[in-house]
């Protein structure tokens, strides 16, 4: 499921909607320490791992780049490696974006295989309001084929939208997506998104959720199965650990 939103001037990941992240955190204070709360967070669900975007990741989120079709579907301009890296530092820093890499978690358990290995996409969240910390535009991007329409980005998507929600106090989700992209926008009425508007001029459609009760009941129960660790102690040997 690969999606249609623009990699930003920023630079956003490709993705299956495009998203914002916000946060009360963000609203008390709009510090880069704000966004870089998941930099040693885990996510770990039944078909993908969410861990933090870094640097390690970048060569294998370049070669994805190169695509003429992500790059249409992202509205994204390819970037050098080099400046791929510079991007990687401001997903890191910057106070207003929150990005996770997306693996397979089949190959991943244990760390018998290199993150990059198992590498299937990314889903973000951006803080595109300044005075609504509380809305968060959000993208999802499954960049490898032929994990395409296997799930792998709704349950990407759900989780993102569970941390957004309990870590980052977001309670309103929307996500921009090219028209042609049938695919995300069907995956993401699915997840029980609205259209809300379509921009003629960048071809592109925008949907809403606004997290009610019942919402976020649903929600919980979509991603009840979902284990947080620590990026650290994961990749870390045990024996370091004790140490």
């Amino acid at each position: 499921a690969s999606s249609g939103s623009q990699r930003a001037p920023e630079g956003a990941v490709p993705s299956l909607g495009r998203a914002g992240d916000s946060s009360g955190v963000l609203h008390l204070s709009l510090s880069a320490e704000a966004m870089k709360i998941n930099q040693n967070t885990v996510l770990q669900g039944q078909k993908v791992t969410l861990v933090p975007y870094t640097s390690a990741h970048v060569p294998r989120y370049h070669e994805w780049m190169q695509s003429e079709e992500l790059q249409r579907l992202t509205a994204s301009e390819p970037l050098s490696l080099e400046q791929e890296y510079e991007m990687q530092r401001s997903w890191r820093d910057d106070a207003d974006k929150c990005t996770f890499i997306v693996l397979d978690t089949e190959l991943w358990p244990g760390q018998a295989r290199a993150d990059e290995d198992c590498m299937v996409g990314d889903v973000n969240l951006f803080l595109t309001d300044t005075e609504d910390p509380t809305l968060g535009e959000i993208e999802i991007m499954i960049a490898e084929p032929s994990y395409r329409g296997r799930g792998f980005g709704k349950e990407a998507t759900l989780m993102m939208m569970s941390y957004g929600k309990r870590n980052l106090g977001i309670t309103k989700f929307e996500a921009k997506i090219g028209q042609e992209n049938e695919v995300s926008i069907c995956m993401f009425k699915k997840l029980h998104f609205n259209e809300v508007a379509v921009n003629s001029i960048f071809q592109e459609v925008t949907l809403r959720l606004d997290v009610s009760d019942q919402e976020r009941r649903w929600l919980l129960e979509q991603t009840n199965h979902v284990k947080e660790k620590s990026y650290v102690e994961l990749k870390l040997p045990a024996e370091v650990l004790e140490t």
